[in-house]
């Protein structure tokens, strides 16, 4: 397959950036595997779902970012599972990790949060895990695009696993307003989930207008990323996606 632009700040002062959204399983799997594989993707940032939320959870997400040679930005338990990591080339100009509202009986959810700079682009983040039930994951999904109408950015993404379809009333909502960058410009394989028989895309990234999407998809056969590696890491096939931010 044709592969993915590599990050880069062009002469405007926008940024190309690479984004992987990924449920890591709070790394109950095989975690060298899965530093391979986002090591292999090269991502600027990486939206985390089920990340450790436990005993030493800080300590698990720092060894599997020094892994991947990134660093943690925010996000784990305080985020309720949702976390972000990101290279050095980020600038954070802001972090903030949200809990949503607990509906008895149904598992606690957030999002992490964070605007950060590439270049002269500047950037709301969102990464969000839904819930399995649908009237509370529609509420979420409004949540979402309320959260980053709030961030005070021209450009925002948002990326996670959104346990539903495309065809989805929680998935519609979100795409009413933002692009789903697999839709605008499909790269790589679609299904994410299940690893061994991949049937359904419910995870993906997401992308305000005015970003450029320039492939988005799940990285199966890049460089790097083998079938092993992918079926190992966890129980969810990641999300890549190449993305140009304009300078503001």
């Amino acid at each position: 397959m044709a592969l993915l632009p590599n990050s880069r700040t062009e002469p405007d002062g926008s940024a190309l950036i690479r984004v992987l959204s990924y449920n890591i399983r709070s790394m109950r799997d095989d975690t060298d595997a899965l530093a391979r594989v986002i090591t292999a993707c090269a991502p600027d940032l990486v939206l985390i779902q089920e990340a450790p939320r436990f005993f030493r959870w800080r300590k698990k997400l720092a060894r599997l970012a020094r892994a991947a040679n990134l660093v943690v930005l925010t996000g784990g338990a305080t985020a309720a599972g949702p976390a972000i990591l990101c290279d050095l080339r980020a600038t954070v100009e802001r972090a903030e990790d949200v809990l949503l509202p607990l509906i008895p009986g149904q598992h606690r959810r957030g999002f992490a949060t964070a605007v950060v700079r590439f270049g002269g682009a500047r950037v709301g983040v969102l990464s969000c895990h839904l819930s399995l039930q649908k009237d509370e994951r529609y509420d979420q999904s409004g949540m979402l695009l309320d959260r980053l109408a709030g961030m005070d950015v021209d450009h925002a993404i948002a990326g996670g696993d959104l346990n539903e379809r495309p065809e989805g009333r929680a998935f519609t909502r979100i795409t009413d307003t933002l692009q789903d960058c697999r839709s605008t410009a499909p790269w790589g394989a679609e299904h994410t989930w299940i690893r061994d028989a991949p049937h359904r895309r419910i995870d993906a990234i997401f992308a305000t207008k005015g970003i450029e999407v320039l492939g988005c998809g799940v990285p199966a056969g890049h460089p790097g990323v083998t079938d092993a590696d992918l079926r190992a890491a966890t129980d969810h096939l990641p999300v890549l996606a190449a993305l140009r931010v304009p300078a503001t």
